[in-house]
């Protein structure tokens, strides 16, 4: 992978900074240039007002013994101490055998201050001395507004990182005391009181709440928390405390790694950034050209004096200077992956996200993506008068209590749900691939399947028909059916909305399980899906890739990151979704940590947004510039519109300052 410095270092790297890139550092790099502008600005009033030009327009005229020797002393100052950062990126661009936006205004403001100390020595004619302070006056203003727009962009990474708290409760056997959280170790048990941040990755083991997960997942409501679930640092506790086995260090938790994954993308070219870089350098090369052709031309043939030749130079010089281009594509980068970070959207390869544009074809694996992947109830049916709802679902909670399957899940889940008061069991016994028994109030119960009862010649329900997509389990009392109830793997309510919005978009949806043909038709027609691949195996879906792909379609496929790698390998945009705190899915090119489909509309829906920002930009930088670089030169000088080296520098710094807002405007939708 390609590497390249961050928007913001990359700023640095023109002023001649080259330290690495964080809050501090950027915060110092914007107070310089503050305060080098306001020492520039003191110093240039009296540089306009002992200007001769200056004077001449005004109709005034002030003289007095060395007052020339003056003026060079103050444009001095403001040439070593205003213009330092823009001499030393040139001197640093030379050594580095890169020349770039540095060297274009270190030249322009090296050529218009020898020039104008040469009129003072009577070497040449009038000198712009004025312009000079104005031009490197309205450079550092254009700098320090952009390095503020550039350091907005990133401010999402930066709140990223500031959710880990500083400090955590660490029990220590029955003492409670505050440590550093980058102290915590593996198997610590630290407290988190009501409202808190927490402070680690870990497992719950005392105490119940509902967590605010929303910052590192893009889950809006809060997420209720009890003993044994996993909890992510960074998330906001609710109004329960917790009592919290710590699973892994700080610098491995999932927030760490989200920062790492950010940086990262952030700091990895695309095509489109590649692009941007070869069009800055040609501009750089056109920029240089171009002077010396306004130059020639205006002092060789058109045969105006050293003084408007040399400005002219200027000028074409300082509105050229590729910074727009330059920044075009570093601003919506920083922006979008941080951004996708907080919306649960991790971004690997820039390229393949960027790509989100041509996907027409969209692979759905089902479990846990389109559906829930749990058990739900669907129904409970009593067949007989004397045995109630309650009864019935109470009967089979005590029983599935003991069992470890999903389907107990989903009963569990349910009795949990309406409160069931569940019945005590003893001599609990599994029945080899039927089922399971016990005894519940002196009683012979089974939960059991629609197989056992045709093995041992119990009748059916007339009313009992077997569903293809539910599982269905009877419950027995003394051998004698007293009901039946149905768990079916719920469809997610935001399925049929994600499909839709991807029809939407001219992208079609396609359907890839391991589950039957029926099970898969029903769930198709449910979300709206018109082709499905049922009964495919791990290593069969990597064909189904391939031959959508030899139709000639742009494939990303959306999987579980473990049993799909070679799938997602094999995709054109690989999707790992439902990875939760577990973001090392190799193979993926982006990942998303829930497990909603609407996560993966979003993502196509924002890649395609992030393309346009990043095409907006190039064609306002590069198109500013076929505009402005005529103007500068003087085409229209007949007419008198000509622009100042002081104007061509406001609309270089206004090109720049357009495309950060523009790359600010960029939002998540969906």
């Amino acid at each position: 992978m390609n590497h390249q410095h961050h928007p913001v270092s990359q700023h640095e790297n023109h002023t001649g900074h080259n330290a690495p890139m964080h809050a501090d550092h950027h915060l110092m790099m914007i107070a310089d240039f503050r305060q080098r502008f306001y020492a520039t600005l003191l110093l240039s009033i009296p540089i306009l007002a002992l200007s001769p030009m200056i004077q001449h327009w005004l109709g005034l005229q002030w003289h007095f013994t060395a007052d020339r020797y003056i003026l060079l002393a103050l444009s001095t100052l403001v040439y070593l101490y205003g213009g330092w950062p823009f001499l030393k990126g040139w001197l640093d661009e030379m050594k580095g055998r890169n020349p770039g936006m540095m060297t274009l205004i270190g030249f322009a403001i090296t050529a218009a201050f020898i020039y104008s100390a040469a009129t003072v020595f009577g070497l040449a004619g009038m000198d712009f001395f004025w312009e000079l302070a104005t031009l490197i006056l309205i450079m550092l203003l254009g700098h320090w507004i952009e390095m503020k727009s550039v350091a907005g962009a990133s401010k999402e990474l930066e709140l990223l990182v500031k959710l880990m708290p500083d400090e955590a409760h660490l029990v220590d056997g029955k003492q409670i005391r505050d440590v550093k959280t980058d102290l915590l170790k593996e198997d610590h048990i630290i407290l988190v009181r009501p409202g808190e941040k927490i402070a680690a990755d870990g497992i719950v083991i005392e105490g119940k709440s509902t967590l605010n997960e929303s910052m590192l997942t893009g889950e809006s409501k809060p997420v209720q928390k009890r003993e044994k679930d996993q909890v992510i640092a960074g998330a906001i506790n609710g109004a329960g405390s917790l009592k919290i086995r710590v699973s892994h260090e700080a610098k491995d938790s999932y927030l760490s790694q989200v920062v790492r994954l950010v940086e990262n993308a952030q700091h990895a070219k695309s095509k489109t950034q590649l692009l941007a870089d070869t069009a800055a350098k040609w501009l750089t090369l056109i920029a240089i050209v171009a002077g010396i052709i306004t130059f020639s031309t205006w002092y060789f043939l058109v045969g105006r004096d050293l003084a408007y030749a040399i400005e002219r130079m200027v000028t074409v010089i300082v509105i050229c200077c590729p910074h727009a281009l330059g920044l075009a594509i570093p601003l919506v980068v920083a922006r979008s992956t941080s951004l996708s970070a907080k919306n649960g959207l991790l971004i690997k390869n820039r390229t393949a996200f960027e790509n989100a544009r041509k996907i027409n074809k969209v692979v759905f694996d089902k479990t846990g993506t389109l559906t829930l992947g749990k058990f739900e109830v669907t129904q409970i049916r009593p067949l007989e008068a004397d045995f109630s709802e309650q009864q019935l679902l109470g009967y089979a909670a005590a029983l599935e209590q003991h069992s470890e399957h999903p389907i107990a899940s989903g009963i569990l889940a349910k009795a949990v749900e309406q409160k069931i008061d569940i019945p005590k069991v003893a001599n609990f016994h599994a029945i080899t691939g039927s089922g399971i028994a016990a005894e519940v109030a002196g009683q012979s119960v089974q939960v059991v399947s629609p197989s056992y009862l045709h093995r041992n010649h119990i009748s059916l329900p007339d009313n009992y028909q077997e569903k293809a997509v539910a599982t269905t389990v009877f419950v027995l009392v003394n051998n004698r059916p007293k009901g039946y109830i149905t768990l079916a793997d719920s469809i997610r309510k935001e399925s049929s909305r994600a499909i839709a919005i991807l029809r939407n978009q001219g992208i079609e949806s396609v359907l890839l399980t391991g589950d039957n043909r029926l099970i898969a038709q029903s769930v198709a027609e449910e979300v709206g899906i018109n082709q499905y691949f049922a009964e495919v195996l791990p290593h069969q879906k990597l064909e189904k890739i391939k031959a959508l792909q030899e139709e000639g379609a742009f494939v990303a496929m959306t999987g579980d990151g473990v049993n799909d790698a070679p799938a997602l390998a094999q995709a054109n945009i690989g999707i790992a979704i439902g990875s939760g705190s577990d973001i090392a899915a190799e193979t993926a090119d982006i990942v998303l940590v829930n497990s909603n489909p609407m996560d993966v509309t979003k993502m196509v829906l924002f890649g395609k947004a992030t393309y346009r920002k990043m095409i907006q930009n190039l064609a306002w930088a590069t198109g500013y510039n076929i505009v402005a670089m005529p103007l500068a030169a003087g085409v229209l000088a007949p007419l008198g519109i000509l622009l100042s080296p002081a104007a061509g520098a406001v609309l270089m710094s206004l090109s720049t300052i357009v495309a950060a807002i523009n790359a600010s405007l960029l939002k998540v939708k969906g």
